[in-house]
């Protein structure tokens, strides 16, 4: 990456990243409701109060990115690689909720991290992780 600022598109482009915002909000989701090994379009759409043609849309896009199967008219299940990823997003979403509700003295945070939570690299969401784990436990709060 050159020196100096970009925009946030300019560092996106940089990044060239694989999945959106929106696909990763998906795949999470996805990851979340797949207890029973199969999503159903209905549930997902429902959980993430959209209509069920826009959830089999980007449905379509997360299997051309192999995260998951979608026979036509069948239901969502992950691949290997979208449950590594599905597991790599729910953590990532639990700790900035941990870091956010430690400054901010709250229960949760859940619009703050939707917001926020997909800007992040790896290693940052991985020092965020080490810098509440050395807090003491009140100041940090458990995991969990």
């Amino acid at each position: 990456m050159g020196e100096g600022f970009y925009t946030l598109k300019g560092y996106m482009l940089l990044e060239h990243k694989r999945l959106t915002a929106s696909m990763e909000d998906y795949l999470e989701m996805i990851y979340r409701l797949g207890d029973q090994g199969y999503v159903r379009i209905t549930a997902l759409a429902h959980a993430l109060h959209v209509k069920p043609p826009s959830a089999s849309k980007m449905a379509a896009n997360l299997r051309g990115q192999e995260l998951i199967e979608f026979p036509k008219y069948g239901y969502i299940t992950l691949t290997d690689l979208g449950r590594h990823v599905g597991a790599y997003l729910v953590h990532r979403h639990q700790e900035v909720g941990r870091l956010l509700c430690t400054i901010n003295q709250t229960q949760n945070e859940l619009e703050e991290v939707e917001k926020i939570e997909h800007f992040l690299s790896p290693r940052t969401v991985a020092n965020i992780e080490k810098f509440l784990d050395s807090l003491p436990p009140q100041a940090g709060k458990e995991k969990g």
